[in-house]
């Protein structure tokens, strides 16, 4: 199901937010300290262990590869790459911008077009793809997996009581690895949990200037990205914005941001044409470049972009740069989980 929000004026938007029914719309929510795990595949410390292990195993993608998950979602660097689009199997690349895994677990839908409703369905999805996996058939590396002894206890112990070894299971199990990806303790975070010295004062005509100007019609919620899965949209019920809302600008041409028909590729709906799912913002200083086809280099100049192309605005440059350091705010601490998370 697809959701699409029009930008709201500011007291209409409040007054949403002050009814117990749309809590899940507040403005700016600190991090949770765990994510919402689906009934059918509640995380532990088994499947935690054995999803990070294939994340980062070329072997997942096939006999020779020498690409893992981790080669485009580089954890050590904010979960992204750095790169416009990702290079892949044999020279192939995606034709989007990969996104980053922090915090993934907050997200309803994944993909730039909102295609897959789960983090489950997301992980089969690259396993098929045959610009990032080199295998001929998911069978052939589900064999390749069940021939390691080491992957078949590792497997047990996730998965006890059943056929361990699967293709679906390998999902399950970096699904539940994905959504222990969390970067808690951002300025941002101790700033709303009642630090008033956690932001600067920049930081924080920012945080004013990102509510006042309209940003947070689209860009609000734990991860300044739409609804967490919860009472108010549950996993693949997206939240999407059209971009660009107002075209026209020098942008338009110079990023060439609608050239890419966003969530109209995925379902063919003519009303979907330029739909996209809200990105995640946190850590967003991290995770350069940015917009779905990474052709903007820097902070500031997606600011600019952004103010133009949605809201009709051109900020200052002063203004530009208090947003850039409200949305470094949000940069938290990247640690991967222990190997007993979950326990």
């Amino acid at each position: 199901m697809s959701h699409h929000y029009p930008l709201l004026g500011l007291g209409l938007a409040l007054g949403l937010y002050a009814s117990p029914s749309v809590a899940d719309f507040a403005h700016f929510q600190a991090l949770p300290q765990a994510v919402q795990q689906p009934a059918d595949n509640p995380s532990s410390a088994e499947k935690i262990r054995l999803g990070r292990k294939l994340f980062f195993d070329p072997a997942l993608l096939g006999a020779d590869s020498r690409l893992s998950c981790n080669s485009c979602h580089n954890l050590a660097t904010a979960g992204v790459d750095g790169k416009a689009v990702s290079h892949g199997q044999h020279g192939r690349h995606t034709y989007r911008s990969t996104p980053t895994l922090w915090n993934i677990g907050f997200q309803t839908v994944l993909y730039w077009d909102g295609r897959s409703p789960s983090l489950e369905a997301q992980a089969l999805d690259h396993l098929r793809d045959p610009v990032i996996s080199d295998n001929a058939h998911l069978g052939a590396m589900v064999q390749r997996l069940y021939d390691s002894a080491d992957y078949r206890r590792a497997f047990a112990a996730a998965f006890p009581g059943e056929d361990a070894v699967s293709a679906d299971n390998v999902a399950r199990a970096l699904a539940s690895f994905q959504r222990s990806l969390l970067s808690p303790d951002s300025p941002f975070d101790r700033y709303i949990r009642g630090d008033e010295d956690a932001l600067s004062a920049r930081a924080k005509r920012g945080m004013r200037l990102f509510n006042d100007s309209g940003c947070v019609s689209c860009h609000f919620g734990v991860n300044f990205a739409g609804p967490a899965p919860g009472p108010a949209m549950g996993p693949g019920d997206g939240f999407y914005e059209l971009f660009p809302n107002h075209l026209g600008s020098q942008y338009d041409s110079q990023y060439r941001l609608a050239d890419d028909l966003g969530r109209f590729e995925a379902t063919g709906n003519l009303w979907e044409k330029h739909l996209w799912r809200m990105p995640i913002l946190r850590n967003i200083a991290e995770t350069a470049p940015y917009f779905h086809n990474g052709r903007v280099k820097t902070l500031d100049e997606a600011v600019r972009v952004m103010a133009k192309t949605q809201l009709r605005l051109e900020f200052s440059e002063a203004e530009v740069q208090d947003i850039v350091a409200f949305l470094r705010s949000l940069t938290g601490r990247m640690t991967l989980p222990a190997e007993g998370a979950g326990d």
